[in-house]
């Protein structure tokens, strides 16, 4: 028989997911680099199809680079991130494929069969890319940080600033912090969810 893998208990489950809001402006305090490499090498065993692993992180501290950044954002989204400890830029890699042979080693030949496939590459980078970014947010949330997720951005722009050498393409971008600041719009009122019921269906 398998052994059976122990569940999480409630009070983390809380933490991780109803506990937590989106966090627009976080309380002084620096963000540990550590903590979002750690954060990432937890979330990386999350599955994407056939391994791929497109995401890719750009870590901006605050400076220079950053405020470049803020430039090519919509709305109050550059405030945001100009005040946060720390961001990261969530992209993905159009050529995950040359990966292959590493990241999907038993399936012979797919980085020669995807090379001429463009349009698929950049579908299947996006939507894993997504997917990973998803288990992101919610390890940084185990590390004890909170996160300001936004695409509200010109995405070429900041390619331009940030990945003209990597040619990874902008997907979001996560401000992170230690809570929430003591600010009235630091987190929005929570917001509605559907139950279970209205949300799936059993066949």
């Amino acid at each position: 028989m398998p052994t059976a893998t122990a569940t999480v208990d409630r009070e983390t489950m809380h933490q991780l997911f109803e506990g937590r809001h989106t966090t627009n402006l976080f309380s002084a305090g620096e963000v540990d680099l550590e903590l979002i490499q750690q954060a990432y090498e937890d979330a990386r065993w999350g599955p994407t199809s056939m391994n791929s692993q497109p995401m890719r992180l750009t870590v901006l501290r605050p400076g220079p680079r950053r405020d470049a950044v803020v430039e090519h954002f919509k709305g109050d989204n550059g405030k945001k991130t100009a005040a946060a400890p720390m961001t990261v830029v969530v992209a993905y890699d159009p050529d995950w494929h040359e990966h292959m042979p590493t990241l999907f080693p038993h399936v012979e030949g797919l980085r020669e069969k995807f090379s001429g496939m463009e349009e698929f590459r950049r579908s299947m980078g996006r939507d894993n890319a997504f997917l990973q970014a998803g288990y992101l947010i919610v390890s940084l949330r185990a590390h004890g940080l909170d996160v300001g997720p936004m695409a509200g951005l010109d995405a070429p722009g900041v390619d331009a600033e940030v990945h003209a050498e990597t040619g990874w393409k902008t997907l979001m971008v996560l401000n992170v912090g230690h809570g929430p600041s003591e600010h009235e719009g630091a987190q929005y009122p929570r917001g509605a969810r559907f139950s279970f019921d209205e949300a799936a269906q059993v066949l």
